[in-house]
């Protein structure tokens, strides 16, 4: 049990570590300079409770599937799959976030290099930063992780303590309740910044898949993920509180020399204000000095080597699985590597910096963009059948719509539509996950329906009619056809007429002649894309890897079965063709799909699909 507990600390240290980037570590000062102290309480209390409330919620997950220590690892492959891009898009913009405000609010500042050089100095830092975040995350698996965090997490404490003991004077006369500058704030500018931080911090933990893979390896250590959770958000609540009561510290002590810069929408920005401090201050505080700057530095680093363990733990799994084409073309140690990305982050990293940015305009995105994700991500966690079809478009043009609503009301000073586009995307998933839950119930009922009055003749008849008006769209042949089939659009064709030696005793068709009629299509289709393959000369065989069919009614004898067969997909390894038995008057009779391998006529090794199979197959894809 002490051990356990132990664990969860050391995970809870590593939570919070990977979870202090470029938003808690800089934003937290901001918050202060606005708002003084109720500023900064607004944003690390949801901030914490956020973090509680996904372990929580996951331990929840975790009991509730089968699976044992492997249950949520299971539950998240298929969870996530239909939020793979989004997940992705949020590790890069938190990573880009991060390495973007170290270097506009630590380096910049400190002025090592003007003029022509500032570019260079610039790429400079930033590759070193992401080059030492590449090289944590490879030498510290997701195992290890917790070991170098807690040394990392020992040397934070030291530095925190340092910098504490050094203030002086130190009273409680610095920490207000509100800003010393608060007239550059009044009216209900705080709430403009209070309903979408809540909103956007409760939820955020949930598409971030350095939390999920930490939940994952939790719950595989026999650990709780409350508890490491609890620990977590305590010790971020108490980071961030100290970040920002430094930044009340200097205000008081220093209110009078540090600049605050302007925004391209001349809005006041002070996120340096601790860091301009240390710079004016080289000699009276040099212990304090170098205390802070190392207290930044582990910060970024420990989510840096977070994001880099947990991309490639996301790439490499998502490459082995998938069967697209395109992706198959390019090397897996590639696609499979979180290199390609941190070099994207640091594009997007220099452009920003560049572009004089600042830190809110990326953190409109988890304010308002990635809130409807994140709130479907939790509803879908407890909604039966979750594996439903996002609406992928639908989604998407909500999402970007409440984050051109949320822009426009920051840029503009517009509080009522900074707090719509925050709430946009709750009502809508609400609206979304209600609908999807009925839509699934009334679906059930219908088909228990249909199934009962199926019996009934006149409701036969209707279903024949509604059948013809309702199938796959590509009509099956009434006045025959060429012998070896023949194709229309994409798909090949073949008919035929069963026979009495196609049934079975009670006089319908036996249920594995289906099978036998899409395998002789296959062939067919087979001999009519490749008319030059020969058995004996090809350095290659075609293999069944998987087949599946489902029959949805029965055909009897001298009922006219149509097969239609097409290319669903390829990647480099595995094809999978897609069959359709329509039986007279174009009634559906089933449908599957069977999986094809390629093997070495030689030695049966398996082999990437043929370059002859890809020019005889990707038209009909």
């Amino acid at each position: 049990m002490n051990f356990r507990w132990l664990n969860a600390i050391l995970w809870g240290n590593s939570v919070a570590l990977s979870w202090m980037w470029g938003l808690g570590l800089f934003f937290s000062v901001q918050m202060t300079f606005m708002f003084g102290l109720q500023g900064l309480l607004m944003f690390a209390i949801p901030n914490a409770l956020g973090l509680m409330l996904f372990g929580f919620l996951t331990q929840n997950v975790a009991q509730s599937h089968d699976g044992g220590q492997e249950s949520l690892a299971i539950f998240f492959d298929k969870f996530s799959k239909p939020f793979r891009l989004i997940l992705y898009l949020y590790q890069i913009v938190a990573l880009s976030l991060t390495v973007f405000a170290l270097v506009k609010y630590l380096f910049v500042p400190l002025q090592l290099a003007a003029g022509p050089l500032l570019a260079i100095y610039l790429c400079l830092i930033v590759f070193v930063i992401l080059a030492a975040g590449c090289l944590f995350g490879e030498e510290f698996g997701i195992s290890k992780i917790k070991l170098s965090h807690g040394l990392l997490g020992g040397f934070l404490v030291i530095c925190v303590g340092t910098i504490l003991f050094n203030l002086h004077p130190f009273s409680p006369e610095p920490f207000q309740w509100t800003s010393p500058f608060q007239d550059q704030w009044r009216g209900a500018r705080f709430f403009g910044y209070a309903i979408p931080l809540v909103i956007g911090l409760l939820v955020g933990p949930w598409l971030d898949l350095q939390h999920w893979q930490r939940a994952i390896q939790i719950h595989r250590e026999k650990t709780s993920i409350r508890a490491s959770y609890f620990f977590g958000g305590s010790f971020f609540f108490l980071m961030l509180l100290f970040h920002g009561c430094l930044a009340m510290w200097v205000m008081k002590v220093d209110g009078s020399h540090f600049i605050a810069n302007d925004g391209l929408e001349k809005f006041k920005y002070a996120h340096d204000l601790v860091t301009q401090y240390f710079q004016r201050n080289p000699g009276a505080d040099g212990i304090m000095r170098m205390a802070y700057f190392s207290f930044l530095g582990i910060c970024a680093l420990t989510t840096l080597d977070s994001g880099y363990i947990a991309l490639k733990w996301f790439l490499e799994k998502n490459v082995e699985k998938s069967e697209n084409m395109l992706i198959s073309l390019i090397p897996k140690q590639i696609l499979g590597s979180p290199v390609p990305t941190f070099v994207v982050v640091g594009i997007i990293t220099l452009i920003g910096l560049l572009a004089r940015l600042e830190l809110e305009y990326f953190m409109v995105f988890y304010a308002s963009f990635f809130v409807g994700y994140a709130a479907l991500a939790i509803a879908r966690c407890y909604v039966p059948n979750s594996q439903q079809p996002l609406p992928q478009i639908r989604m998407f043009m909500m999402s970007s719509v409440s984050l051109v609503i949320f822009a426009f009301g920051y840029m503009s000073s517009q509080t009522p539509l900074m707090i719509l586009g925050a709430i946009l995307p709750l009502v809508y998933v609400a609206w979304l996950v209600f609908n999807a839950d009925l839509l699934r119930v009334v679906t059930e009922r219908a088909g228990e329906v249909i199934e009962a009055a199926s019996e009934i003749p006149a409701i036969r008849a209707i279903a024949k009619t509604a059948a013809v008006a309702t199938g796959s769209g590509v009509v099956a042949p009434r006045d025959g056809h060429a012998l070896g089939g023949h194709f229309e659009d994409k798909w090949f064709v073949y008919s035929t007429i069963a026979s009495y030696a196609d049934t079975n005793s009670v006089g319908n068709i036996y249920f594995g002649n289906y099978g036998m009629f899409v395998g002789k299509t296959r062939e067919l289709f087979f001999n009519t894309v490749m008319p030059d393959f020969d058995l004996k000369t090809s350095k290659f065989y075609i293999l069944t890897r998987s087949y599946e069919h489902k029959f949805v009614r029965e055909a009897r004898e001298f009922d006219t079965i149509t097969v239609k067969l097409r290319v669903g997909d390829f990647n480099r390894k595995f094809c999978t063709l897609e069959h359709q038995i329509f039986g007279s008057d174009n009634i559906l009779l089933g449908k599957g799909k069977q999986s094809l391998l390629f093997v070495s006529s030689k030695d049966y090794s398996l082999l990437d699909i043929p370059s002859e199979v890809y020019t005889s197959f990707i038209k009909y894809a």
